[in-house]
């Protein structure tokens, strides 16, 4: 694959990115004041087939190009057509550099001749290089954390380990065997561990555990993108309200005692740094926001203690679904490139080209005398219109 094919492809995952996290934080706003903003499972379950869909969405859009359509309808081509019919006050010089300022830019970073290309590319190595060692680090601490600890039961192809070095109980898993690791201490309070290891089978059934290897995944590619740790953070955020506002709907479980054993998980991870440490992927009853900041922990509880949605919402959020992922797949098909050159690109050529002979016609009048001058403006306003009058339909026609 060409260079400039494999940095579009980056440049349309960073994009896609900051488009989907605009359109979840829209919609999440305009929910906030009906009956599906409590319903946090069905917007787990949507962020996390939207984050898969975000991650796949250039190999996508190379398999539609390839097999389906050479040429989707794209940005560029729609607005050429826009300015064809009058809708863009522009000179055609001007738009035609703006529409060619990305190809540009991919052109200038392939090439590599500036310095502040060099540098951005090395730079741009350099930081997904430390995230890939951080990430790689992460996993060996995890690794290691697992070997340490011992087995107190099994279920089926789920191993439950008790460690005396983890403050807070955490889940994760391999290829074929998933893991929940729980500390020792628990063991003196038979209620929290009956709770805590509620909270952390749940998160298996809401596949929180692959989700987050999928964000660890993306992480070295997208570290310098702000939404992606805005959307990262999200995902986090209803992954932990789905899993308690499934356990409290079960019955049996207490909600006054439920919030307790989280205070005192908090309480007990702020104690000992060691738990700071990073070890991904793995999800823990209590994230490190909710010991740094009491009003992370706050949100939680109060959405613990929040109604969920009765009735069935299964066709609204079927609806909502189906709108953001045509969103995110629409803009994924409106940012690939401009094919050959179509009708509309030659006339705007042909625009720019007169404009052009113009500037130089108004320029070696002005050497040689005033009369007969013909302002730039108006060549320009004439070939439009001769254009439009010869390829553009009429009601007259």
């Amino acid at each position: 694959m060409k260079a400039d094919a494999l940095l579009n492809g980056y440049l349309d995952l960073n994009l896609l990115v900051l488009t989907g996290t605009l359109l979840w934080l829209a919609a999440r706003k305009l929910l906030s004041n009906t009956r599906l903003a409590n319903a946090f499972l069905a917007q787990l379950k949507l962020m996390n087939a939207l984050t898969l869909l975000l991650a796949l969405s250039p190999f996508l859009m190379l398999a539609f190009t390839h097999w389906v359509m050479a040429h989707p309808p794209n940005i560029a081509d729609l607005m050429v057509a826009q300015y064809l019919q009058g809708n863009v006050n522009m000179s055609a010089s001007s738009f035609e550099s703006l529409l060619g300022l990305r190809e540009d830019t991919v052109r200038v970073l392939t090439s590599q001749q500036p310095l502040w290309t060099r540098i951005l590319a090395a730079a741009l190595a350099l930081g997904g290089l430390v995230c890939a060692m951080h990430v790689a680090l992460s996993v060996y601490r995890l690794r290691r954390a697992l070997r340490r600890a011992f087995l107190w039961k099994q279920i089926s192809n789920t191993r439950i380990l008790l460690s005396d070095t983890t403050p807070v109980a955490y889940s994760t898993r391999g290829l074929f065997m998933r893991y929940v690791v729980l500390p020792t201490e628990l063991l003196n309070n038979p209620q929290d561990l009956r709770l805590t290891m509620a909270h952390e089978l749940q998160h298996f059934r809401q596949r929180d555990i692959e989700c987050e290897f999928l964000l660890e995944m993306l992480r070295p590619l997208l570290f310098w993108n702000p939404a992606f740790y805005l959307w990262r953070r999200e995902v986090r955020m209803l992954r932990e309200f789905a899993c308690d506002q499934a356990l409290m709907a079960r019955p049996g479980l207490d909600i006054r005692s439920y919030c307790e054993c989280l205070i005192r998980a908090c309480a007990q991870a702020a104690k000992e740094g060691v738990f700071f440490t990073r070890r991904s992927p793995a999800v823990a009853l209590v994230d490190r926001r909710e010991t740094r900041r009491n009003s992370t922990l706050q949100q939680r509880i109060i959405a613990v203690t929040a109604r969920a949605p009765h009735g069935d919402t299964g066709f609204g959020w079927a609806l909502i679904s189906g709108l953001m992922i045509a969103s995110v797949l629409a803009t994924a098909m409106l940012m690939q490139r401009p094919g050959d050159w179509s009708h509309d690109r030659l006339m705007l050529s042909t625009i720019v080209n007169l404009e052009r002979m113009a500037s130089r016609n108004a320029s070696t009048t002005a050497e040689t005398g005033p009369t007969g001058t013909v302002s730039t403006g108006t060549v320009s306003s004439r070939a439009n219109a001769i254009l439009q009058g010869s390829f553009m339909p009429t009601a007259s026609r």
